[in-house]
């Protein structure tokens, strides 16, 4: 795919699955099973990508296969949904069986899936820096940009650095969907969307999806997924179908509203506290974190070179006491006052309320489809 998304994938994408059905507007599909015939195929006889007919909603049903059509190709692989994020983030330890996860700050949430990952096992697997030596068996666990600053981390490098043992990569890559970034494309072996937020971005489903690059681990991966009954629900895809067809519209606004309002913080960030931008006093914000202001690093990378189609529309903010971040969430008009991020109203989130561990002074901030200016 090019750094633009295609909107005829979006829109028609399903073709192949839902053929010439009358309706534009598909139907909820809510049956769990469905009538079988005497000539019918056994389960393991079955396409199940294209499935010509469903068994259990467990394996397949109309919706959930169209959206996965329509995510294979938005992703660039071959996609399988999950009830949830977190329930991605398991099916992919599950799947991969590492003997040490590298993994560095990021969703809390991530973290805790690997302790409960390391209740079902005899010897817990190790959790190491993302800059330690890797070892063959590692499995690289990159979320890039990172939950909560939006900042950046260099997909190529760690791709490098992982194979060269022979592991495996996986990047989660929430904060920045297409066509703001293509992890396989920099040597990501496994993708990971907590679909809850932009992919849906309507703030009223939850949906994990992993993408893989063969059909072959997507068939491992649905027969771990079948078994495990951690599948979407009914309404929840059908939820979640509707959301892809604006998902293009979306994500380039919200991405370019996001980036405008960063360059403003950032200069009321840089203003010393005995002056004022805009009508904003100086000294109240101090840091603005957002990949478009990340510098070149080190190895000589920078953000640009992997998000070709915009930057992430979340990002956060430090303000000057903890007593100023408590308070400002509930002193806004457009910004609702709640934790997630990716929907279509912009959001703001005293972080350290959902996080205990996160700095007391941040403020999260999730830009959604209103006006720049209004």
């Amino acid at each position: 795919m090019t750094a633009n998304i295609r909107a005829i994938d979006l829109l028609h994408g399903d073709s192949d699955v839902h053929g010439e059905h009358i309706e534009v507007a598909p139907s909820i599909s809510v049956s769990t099973t469905f009538r079988g015939t005497l000539d019918e195929l056994a389960l393991d006889e079955i396409d199940l990508k294209n499935p010509g007919r469903h068994v259990y909603s467990r394996y397949t049903q109309d919706i959930s296969t169209r959206v996965e059509h329509i995510l294979g190709k938005l992703l660039d692989g071959h996609a399988l949904t999950y009830a949830s994020g977190l329930a991605a983030c398991f099916a992919a330890l599950v799947f991969y069986k590492p003997k040490r996860i590298a993994i560095r700050g990021g969703y809390w949430g991530c973290h805790n899936t690997i302790k409960i990952y390391n209740k079902c096992r005899d010897v817990p697997v190790d959790v190491i820096d993302l800059d330690d030596e890797f070892k063959p068996g590692d499995l690289c666990w990159l979320e890039t940009p990172v939950n909560p600053t939006g900042e950046s981390r260099d997909i190529r490098y760690y791709a490098d650095k992982i194979h060269q043992v022979g592991g495996k990569l996986v990047v989660d890559a929430t904060f920045a969907p297409p066509p703001l970034q293509y992890p396989f494309k920099l040597g990501a072996d496994c993708i990971l969307h907590s679909a809850t937020k932009y992919i849906a971005g309507h703030s009223d489903l939850l949906s994990g999806v992993l993408v893989v690059k063969t059909e072959d681990e997507w068939k491992e991966l649905f027969g771990n997924r079948t078994y495990s009954g951690t599948v979407m629900g009914s309404l929840e895809a059908w939820l979640l179908l509707r959301s892809l067809r604006t998902f293009h519209l979306r994500i380039v606004r919200q991405s370019s509203t996001a980036t405008a309002l960063v360059q403003w913080l950032h200069s009321v960030a840089s203003t010393p506290k005995d002056g004022s931008f805009d009508g904003v006093p100086g000294g109240v914000l101090t840091k603005v974190f957002h990949s478009s202001l990340q510098e070149v690093d080190s190895r000589g990378f920078h953000p640009s070179q992997q998000m070709p189609g915009g930057w992430s529309a979340t990002f956060s903010i430090l303000l000057a006491t903890k007593e100023y971040a408590k308070v400002l969430p509930y002193l806004t008009k457009y910004f609702v006052p709640a934790t997630s991020l990716g929907g279509v109203e912009s959001l703001i989130e005293y972080r350290a309320r959902a996080d205990p561990d996160e700095d007391p002074t941040l403020i999260r901030l999730s830009i959604g489809v209103e006006d720049f200016e209004v």
